[in-house]
C-alpha cells in the first residue's frame, strides 16, 4: 500500500510544466518511423526524424526492456540472436544498427523526437512480457521516464497489445491516451474500462465494420495497422479515422489529397462486400425478367448471376436457357402467365440488375464504384441512377444519371451521360461524353459522379471528363433536384450494346465491383 501511495505521488505532482506540441492536423502515423522511402532501419531515431519532417501527426515506435532494466525501442524480442529480456543493454548496443546508429534507448529516442518538433506526437508501444510482473514495471518505467523528460505532451498515445498495461498507464496517469492493438475487444468493453482508443488491424474492422460507428458513438479514438495498400488507405480515409498507421506515410499524405472527406464529404451509405453469398438485402434489390432497350438478357436473382465472394460483388452474364425457373411476384406482375411462360422459353442469356429502389436514394453527393469490366462484344455493362418518381412520371421525365457504360466493341471508352425530358437518346439530345480508359477488364477503376443544385461531373479515377452545368430553365432540362436511387448491371445487347452483335464464345463474363460509396456534405 505505501509503494502504491508513492507511485500515486510521484505521478500526481510535478515541480515544472511539460513542453507543449501541437499535433499536424493529418491523420499520418508512421509505422517505426517513416523508414521505408529512404531505406532507414525501422525504429531508429533516423526514421523518426524523417517522420517528423514529413510533418505526420505521429510516429509509433516499440518499446521493450532489458535484463538490466533498459527501455530501449526495438520491435522483435530478440535482437542479434540475443534475447532482450536476458541480455544487458551493454551486450545488445555492441551491434549497430544498419545506419550505424547506435541501437537506442528509449531515453534517447524521446529527446530525439522533442527537438526541432512541432507537429509529431510519439505513438509509444509497450510490447508485453511472457514474466511475472514485467509488464507493470515496464509500464511504470516508461511513464516515470516520460515525466521525468516532461515529454508528457510529446505522447500522442500508448499502445500495446497487453490489456493490463493500458489499464495500469491509466492508473498512474488518468489523462493518457491509450488504445488496445489485439482487436478482440469491442468498443463497448473498452469504454468501460477506460481505454481510450481502438488500433486494430485492418481485417478486424472489415469483419466487423459495426464497431467503427460503435467507437464514434462512444467517443473513442479510431485507429488502423498497418494500412499501406492504396484500396485500404481510401477506406479508411472514407471511414473518417482518426489514425492511420502505416509503412507508406507518403502514399496516404497523397490519398488524403485525393479524398473525398479532404473536401468536406462525409460517408453516408456503402457496400464494401466483405461478406460471402447473396448481396445485403438490405441494401439491394433486384429487377427480374426481360426489361428495356430490346436487351437479350433475362434478368434473374440467381446466385450464377449475382454473388459475393473473394470480398467483390460479381454480376456475371451467362449465354444459357433459363433452368428451374421460379415464380416471382415482381416478376409477374405486369404479365400473364402465358407471357411469362414465352419469355422463359425465348430467354438465350441471363445476367444480373440490382438497384438501391425502395432500400436507399440520395438528392446530390458523391456516388463512387470500384470495378472491373465485363469483356466482349455484345457486352454493356453500366452503373446509373434514376430518380425516384420514374413510377409516377414515367422515363425519361424522372431524369437519368449515367454514371458509367461500357460497350464491348468499343474496349477503351466508357461514357458519362445525363437523360431528361429535353435531353434524350431517343431525340438523340443526350448529354453525354467519353473517355479513354485503359485496361478496363483487367484493373479495377473508379467511377464517379459528383452531384449538386449546380452541376453534374463525371470522374473516372480522378479525371473529370464530363461537366454539366445546371442551366435553371425547367425540370425538363433538370430534373435532378430530388432523390435517386442506384443501379448496377450487365445486360447483352440491346440498342446500344448490341449494334455490332454479340459474341457468344466470350460467355460467362463478369463485372466484378470491389465497393460502391455515397458520400455527402453537409449542406446536402
Amino acid at each position: 500500500m505505501f509503494f502504491l501511495f508513492l507511485i500515486a505521488s510521484f505521478y500526481g505532482c510535478q515541480t515544472s510544466s511539460p513542453k507543449t506540441i501541437t499535433f499536424a492536423d493529418n491523420v499520418v502515423v508512421a509505422h517505426r518511423g517513416a523508414w521505408k522511402q529512404k531505406n532507414l532501419p525501422q525504429n531508429s531515431i533516423a526514421a523518426l526524424k524523417h517522420a517528423i519532417n514529413l510533418g505526420c501527426t505521429g510516429s509509433e515506435f516499440d518499446v521493450r526492456m532489458t535484463s538490466d532494466n533498459v527501455l530501449i525501442v526495438t520491435h522483435d524480442a530478440d535482437y542479434h540472436d540475443l534475447l532482450i529480456e536476458e541480455s544487458t543493454y551493454a551486450q545488445l548496443s555492441k551491434f549497430k544498427l544498419s545506419n550505424g546508429e547506435t541501437l537506442p534507448t528509449l531515453r534517447d529516442y524521446i529527446i530525439a523526437g522533442m527537438q526541432n518538433n512541432n507537429a509529431t506526437g510519439l505513438v509509444c508501444e509497450i510490447k508485453p512480457s511472457k514474466t511475472e510482473g514485467r509488464n507493470a514495471l515496464m509500464a511504470e518505467n516508461v511513464l516515470k521516464l516520460v515525466k521525468e523528460l516532461k515529454a508528457e505532451n510529446y505522447i500522442l498515445s500508448y499502445i500495446s497489445f497487453s490489456y493490463a498495461i493500458l489499464q495500469r498507464i491509466k492508473e498512474l496517469d488518468a489523462h493518457a491516451k491509450t488504445q488496445y492493438l489485439d482487436g478482440s475487444k469491442a468498443p463497448k468493453r473498452l469504454k468501460e474500462d477506460g481505454i481510450t482508443g481502438l488500433d486494430y488491424l485492418v481485417y478486424k474492422y472489415k469483419r466487423r465494420p459495426e464497431w467503427i460507428a460503435s467507437a464514434k458513438e462512444k467517443g473513442l479514438i479510431l485507429n488502423a495497422w498497418t494500412v499501406n495498400s492504396t484500396e485500404d488507405i481510401d477506406w479508411f480515409l472514407a471511414n473518417d479515422f482518426d489514425y492511420i498507421t502505416t509503412d507508406e506515410p507518403e502514399l496516404v499524405f497523397k490519398r488524403s489529397e485525393k479524398s473525398p472527406t479532404k473536401r468536406g464529404y462525409k460517408l453516408v451509405w456503402s457496400d464494401e462486400f466483405n461478406y460471402k453469398g447473396k448481396p445485403d438485402s438490405t441494401k439491394w434489390a433486384y429487377d427480374y425478367g426481360f426489361l428495356s432497350n430490346r436487351e437479350k438478357q433475362y434478368y434473374t436473382d440467381s446466385l450464377k448471376n449475382a454473388r459475393v465472394e473473394n470480398g467483390t460483388l460479381i454480376i456475371e452474364a451467362h449465354k444459357e436457357k433459363i433452368a428451374n425457373a421460379k415464380y416471382k411476384s415482381d416478376e409477374f406482375k405486369n404479365k400473364s402467365w402465358v407471357q411469362y411462360i414465352a419469355e422463359i422459353d425465348t430467354a438465350q442469356y441471363t445476367s444480373a440488375r440490382l438497384k438501391t429502389d425502395g432500400l436507399a436514394s440520395w438528392k446530390y453527393g458523391r456516388i463512387e464504384v470500384r470495378a472491373k469490366l465485363p469483356r466482349g462484344v455484345g457486352l454493356w455493362p453500366a452503373i446509373w441512377m434514376l430518380g425516384e418518381n420514374r413510377k409516377e412520371v414515367g422515363w425519361p421525365e424522372c431524369g437519368e444519371i449515367d454514371i458509367m457504360e461500357h460497350v464491348g466493341f468499343n474496349p477503351d471508352s466508357i461514357f458519362g451521360t445525363i437523360h431528361t425530358k429535353a435531353f434524350n437518346h431517343m431525340k438523340g439530345t443526350e448529354r453525354g461524353k467519353k473517355i479513354f480508359i485503359d485496361k478496363p477488364y483487367e484493373t479495377f477503376h473508379v467511377f464517379a459522379v459528383e452531384w449538386t443544385h449546380e452541376k453534374m461531373d463525371f470522374i473516372l479515377n480522378d479525371t473529370v471528363y464530363n461537366h454539366i452545368k445546371n442551366e435553371h430553365k425547367t425540370i425538363a432540362e433538370w430534373p435532378f433536384d430530388q432523390e435517386f436511387y442506384l443501379i448496377m448491371n450487365v445486360s447483352v445487347g440491346g440498342m446500344l450494346g448490341g449494334q455490332k452483335g454479340i459474341d457468344d464464345s466470350v460467355f460467362p463474363q463478369q463485372m466484378v465491383v470491389d465497393y460502391v460509396r455515397v458520400f455527402q456534405q453537409k449542406e446536402e
